[in-house]
Parts: structure tokens; C-alpha cells; sequence
């Protein structure tokens, strides 16, 4: 390279100061945390069913949880605002995101309710907890458990955590799509979520999922989060759940409209389904 050639490859010095200027990204800014919080929980709605469907089966209010799997600890925050003698434990083996859910989540609690909120660094597999009313695992985060013996294990240690009248919440969903490498994708305020199913293993029901992230200035967050999963029946589950000595699990599946075949914000027991290309729907295990 010739001196004149070396002296044209060298960056000005505006385009040094220009390139210093430059503002960061959306992708560059953004919380993965909070964009999940936003784009995939709905602690309200799922509290909301815990509740009613607890006062229906047992007679009773539900005042002490356990949530698995627990993330951000969002639910479990929800859940001691509720009442005033409600308490939760929140178990998660990820040091970070329990660190962010005790800034974020927790810190906004009064120090009555931090006081019943126990944030636990512990993999569920191996936790011991004070029984409990209920447990819950939800966003599908037990399906990281790919052996039959692994989630029998599970939902045998969860069973003797409850106490005699207690219930295990799960979510589960069905359909042709599980099966399918395939993405979705739902406009949200400021940003844009991507559901990715990447790769389908159909001998081990194995399944890699992605979360991304779009935002207006063009930037991208790939793959926030990354999953895989074991692609589980719900009758599977429910025989499973029945050999680790539950004494019934319930399907309650999402009802759609018979108009517009449009998913609605409402759950029925139900032990039959349509041939839905996707449904969701909630496992109810009773000690």
C-alpha cells in the first residue's frame, strides 16, 4: 500500500468525532428483563385464575405460594400485594435475574410485604420450602426437564411441598405448531416481539426457541433468550403427575370463538380439543 493509499484508509478526524457522537441504539439501551416482563407475562390474568380456581376447588382462599422457576419474582411480588396475609417464596437457580427482580420488582414493596417475600438462589430440584398452598410454573420453564424420570422427580418433590389441600398450576399448549420450526411475531408499544421455534428434533421432541427483540430505529436484540425445550402431551403429563401421587390434574384449555375461531381470555376443564393448529392451556394437579 502506497503512503497516499494509507493516508485515504485512515479515518478524518470529523469522522472520528462524528462515529464518538454517535447515539446508542434502542437494541443498545433496552432491559431484556423489562421488554419480557411487557411481551410474555400477564402475572394479573394467571393470579387471577390461581385464585378463582383454588376458592373452586377447595372451598378456600389460597394465601401461601411458591413460584418456580421464578424469573423476575414478578408474580410472587403481585401475590404479596394482594392481601395482606398472603406470603410467596420465589425459587430460581439464576443469580442475575433474581438480582434484577429484587431491584426492579421487590424494592417496591413496603417493608410489611418485603417481609413476606422470600427470594431463594436454589435449583427446584433439590429446594425444601414450608408447604405451601400453591405452586406455580409457568411460561413452560419445567419443560426444560427432558426426562420422563427428571419431571417425575419434580412433581414428586412439588407434591410433598403443598400442604393436604394444596395445587399445582403448570401451563401447557398443543397443536400441530409445537412441532414446527416457525416464528411469530406481535407489535407492542416502542418495540416488536419475536417468537422463534429454530429447530425441531421430531424423534426426542426436542425444541430450541429464541425471543428477539425489534425496535423502530432498526436495531435488534437477538435472541434475549434462548430455551430448550422437551415438547410434552398434556395426557403425558397428566399420567405423569398421577404416578407422582397427585390425586387429579385438570386440563383447562382456552376457549375460542366459534365465530372467528379467535382465542379468548377464558379457560375451561376440558379433557378434549379441536384439531387447533396452536391452543393454550393450564394443568391443575391436586395433592
Amino acid at each position: 500500500m502506497t503512503t497516499a493509499e494509507k493516508v485515504r484508509s485512515r479515518p478524518s478526524a470529523r469522522a472520528k468525532k462524528a462515529a464518538m457522537k454517535k447515539e446508542p441504539t434502542m437494541a443498545e439501551l433496552a432491559d431484556r428483563h423489562a421488554l419480557y416482563q411487557e411481551s410474555v407475562q400477564n402475572s394479573e390474568f394467571e393470579l387471577d385464575f390461581i385464585d378463582d380456581t383454588f376458592k373452586e376447588l377447595t372451598g378456600r382462599t389460597a394465601v401461601s405460594m411458591r413460584e418456580d422457576f421464578c424469573g423476575t419474582a414478578i408474580s410472587s411480588v403481585e401475590w404479596v400485594e394482594r392481601r395482606d396475609d398472603n406470603t410467596a417464596i420465589g425459587v430460581d437457580f439464576d443469580s442475575e435475574v433474581l438480582g434484577w427482580g429484587e431491584k426492579h420488582n421487590a424494592s417496591r414493596l413496603k417493608p410489611a410485604q418485603r417481609e413476606r417475600l422470600t427470594l431463594l438462589e436454589e435449583d427446584v430440584l433439590e429446594v425444601t420450602t414450608d408447604k405451601v398452598d400453591v405452586i406455580q410454573a409457568y411460561n413452560f420453564s419445567y419443560w426444560f426437564f427432558q426426562e420422563r424420570k427428571t419431571m417425575l422427580d419434580y412433581f414428586r418433590r412439588t407434591r410433598e411441598a403443598l400442604v393436604d389441600d394444596g395445587i399445582l398450576f403448570l401451563d401447557v399448549f398443543g397443536g400441530s405448531e409445537c412441532y414446527q420450526t416457525q416464528k411469530e411475531k406481535r407489535k407492542l408499544d416502542g418495540f416488536k416481539y419475536i417468537w422463534e421455534q429454530a429447530e425441531f428434533n421430531a424423534v426426542t421432541n426436542e425444541l430450541k426457541c429464541h425471543i428477539h427483540f425489534h425496535f423502530p430505529d432498526k436495531s435488534k436484540l437477538k435472541k434475549a433468550f434462548s430455551y430448550t425445550w422437551r415438547v410434552w402431551g398434556a395426557k403425558e403429563l397428566q399420567e405423569i403427575l398421577s404416578e407422582a401421587g397427585f390425586s387429579e390434574a385438570i386440563i383447562y384449555r382456552q376457549k375460542f370463538d366459534d365465530k372467528t375461531d379467535e382465542a379468548l381470555d377464558e379457560y375451561i376443564a376440558t379433557e378434549e380439543a379441536e384439531d387447533y393448529a396452536c391452543w393454550l392451556g393450564y394443568i391443575v394437579a391436586r395433592r
